[in-house]
């Protein structure tokens, strides 16, 4: 994915997710690096640290890890937030996901890369939301070719500005139409190893401003 990025002389900080959309990862694979900033102060209402949005059968979905908040904490970082198994949430995601992707050309050979995360145990091998997001992170990149560790760089001084993002095929757009902004699973169980090919569409489109 290297000679696909944009800005090689620059960094990146990203915000944490869960599962990110396309367009935070077509943002990552843009850059010389692309690192998360899990030193941001927690609050609440960033959903999208713990949260992620997919197809279904019907349109969308949400999947939401259940997190256990900093409480006495002062100025409480993304890093002191823990996970909780309160409702065996990764159950409930591995089966969203496979009823949602099952058909799709390229989920079986990519859903044994996330089962670590999908899995009873999944809290013990990763207390804190930000070691899981930050393994979870680490295996998108190794499908999407993205430079998983990062360079010591200078963080890009400009704002980049993605246009809509065009569409892709997905397996449901001929009922559904297409559904952007989605967790960039959809991309990967879609498109499988093309997706690199889309990433590399949309770097083309991006432009900076200050």
């Amino acid at each position: 994915m290297d000679e696909l990025v944009r800005f090689p002389d620059y960094g990146i900080m990203l915000p944490p997710r869960y599962y990110g959309e396309v367009g935070y990862y077509v943002l990552a694979a843009a850059f010389g690096s692309a690192t998360v900033d899990y030193d941001i102060l927690f609050d609440k209402r960033r959903k999208e640290a713990h949260r992620c949005t997919i197809a279904d059968k019907d349109g969308t979905t949400t999947l939401t890890a259940s997190i256990a908040k900093p409480h006495g904490i002062r100025n409480a970082t993304w890093r002191d937030v823990g996970l909780s198994p309160h409702g065996r949430w990764w159950h409930i995601h591995r089966v969203t996901l496979e009823s949602a992707y099952g058909r799709t050309p390229f989920f079986e050979f990519y859903i044994d890369r996330f089962l670590p995360f999908l899995s009873d145990g999944v809290t013990d091998r990763y207390p804190t939301l930000s070691s899981l997001n930050s393994a979870i992170d680490n295996e998108i990149r190794r499908c999407l070719g993205i430079r998983e560790v990062p360079l010591v760089l200078p963080v890009i001084q400009v704002t980049p500005v993605l246009p809509a993002l065009p569409p892709y095929w997905q397996i449901r757009a001929n009922r559904l139409g297409f559904l952007p902004n989605l967790s960039v699973l959809d991309l990967i169980f879609n498109l499988g190893p093309e997706a690199p090919l889309y990433l590399r569409t949309c770097i083309s489109q991006m432009i900076t401003t200050n």
